[in-house]
């Protein structure tokens, strides 16, 4: 078997915990895997290298074009273009009902963040877009016709922005909004802030409004759901996550479905216990060393959790 390829070359991002990503899923020659959240294929070519087939989904088209003229694609490497969410229904249609394991990086791609077009960022100005799979209603079109209410509640749940009853109410007196930088100003201006005071506060509010016009908590949610069942005993299960959201709900998931007792989530929908644990060997928060901190800034916030699915029943009556 060929070494694997160094996805720093071969990719225009640096795949985050891919290591221990591809420790934890453990590909042997002839597995068969989901990347369900493909991007720039970090974790897919070394998921191929290994001599695994790889199912890889990406809502974005822009991925799915770049993934096809891989030599792999139509062999070892089948592209779905749908979000993760539709995963079971996805692999249904190619004839495929249990998998050896699962890998999610969940947020936004260093990709769509470095376009300024896509309108992710305010390192750039660029159209108020945010919509990774570059159809339905944009960032622009919610902020200029939601009412007040409802933007300060999607900052408060999706930002954690304690302020968001003040940058709501600014956002409105200054539609219409066209712009990720006309965005970044208002918010500044309502917060106060100036060059040199610590993290720009319009962090969190691209964050929520991001999340929201994206529905990606709902996404991870009916992800999670799916990878449980999917994946045959012993399959293996990795999920990165990048902010406090997505990490609470990702440890709330393992924690019941390794047979833990919790509080449970207010995103994840409460399931009855199973009589035994769907998941084992679950592991503790996964994070990044300083080694690859120091070669890759934004893996900093990145958290990696794993698990083994056991051979207990899928606990869902239906996906989300």
């Amino acid at each position: 078997m060929s070494a694997a390829p160094n996805p720093q070359a071969t990719a225009p991002h640096v795949p985050v915990l891919c290591d221990e990503v591809i420790a934890a899923l453990a590909p042997a020659p002839g597995a068969l895997m989901v990347d369900a959240t493909f991007g720039a294929g970090g974790y897919t070519r070394r998921l191929l290298a290994a001599g695994a087939t790889v199912h890889a989904f990406d809502r974005d088209p822009d991925a799915i074009a770049t993934g096809s003229r891989w030599p792999e694609a139509g062999g070892a490497l089948v592209l779905h273009h749908r979000r993760f969410s539709e995963m079971v229904a996805a692999l249904a249609e190619a004839g495929v009902d249990r998998v050896d394991g699962v890998t999610m990086d969940i947020g936004v791609s260093s990709m769509q963040l470095d376009q300024a077009g896509r309108g992710f960022s305010f390192a750039a100005d660029g159209p108020l877009d945010m919509r990774m799979a570059q159809d339905g209603p944009s960032a622009a079109d919610f902020l200029n016709t939601a009412d007040e209410a409802e933007i300060a509640d999607v900052l408060f749940r999706y930002g954690e922005e304690r302020q968001s009853r003040r940058i709501a109410r600014a956002i409105v007196a200054a539609r219409p909004l066209a712009t990720t930088g006309e965005l970044a100003r208002i918010v500044r201006k309502a917060l106060g802030w100036h060059a040199g005071m610590a993290k720009d506060p319009a962090t969190r509010s691209f964050q929520a409004v991001r999340i929201h016009v994206n529905a990606e908590l709902d996404e991870l949610e009916a992800g999670l759901a799916a990878a449980e069942l999917l994946l045959k005993p012993g399959g293996r299960l990795a999920v990165v996550s990048f902010h406090s959201l997505e990490d609470r709900i990702v440890k709330q998931y393992l924690r019941d479905a390794g047979g833990a007792q919790g509080g449970g989530s207010r995103h994840l929908p409460q399931v009855r216990a199973a009589a035994a644990p769907v998941f084992t060997a679950v592991s503790k928060a996964i994070r990044p060393g300083e080694a690859e901190l120091a070669a890759n800034p934004r893996a900093r916030s990145a958290t990696l959790r794993t698990a083994i699915r056991t051979d207990a029943p899928y606990r869902h009556r239906r996906l989300p």
